[in-house]
């Protein structure tokens, strides 16, 4: 039987706020890998976080504070 996992199996939070997460999708065989592979995303402070991730968002709701997320457009500009 084929089965199909997705997981975020890495999230970092970058100096300046930009949140980054690996999303790892493992295709199993009756429990034996058959392939994986990754996609990249990354966030910046203060960014919509419609569609993401719930364990994205709560790492996303901790790290980019007001401060941050003023900084980091500061930074933009």
């Amino acid at each position: 039987m084929l089965t199909k996992q997705v997981k975020i199996d890495q999230i970092t939070v970058t100096e300046n706020g930009i949140v980054l997460y690996r999303e790892a999708t493992r295709i199993l065989e009756d429990g034996v890998e058959l392939s994986k592979t990754y996609h990249r995303s990354s966030l910046t402070p203060g960014q919509d976080l419609t569609g993401v991730p719930e364990n994205v968002v709560a790492i996303c709701n901790v790290a980019w504070t007001a401060d941050v997320v003023a900084a980091y457009q500061a930074q933009v500009k």
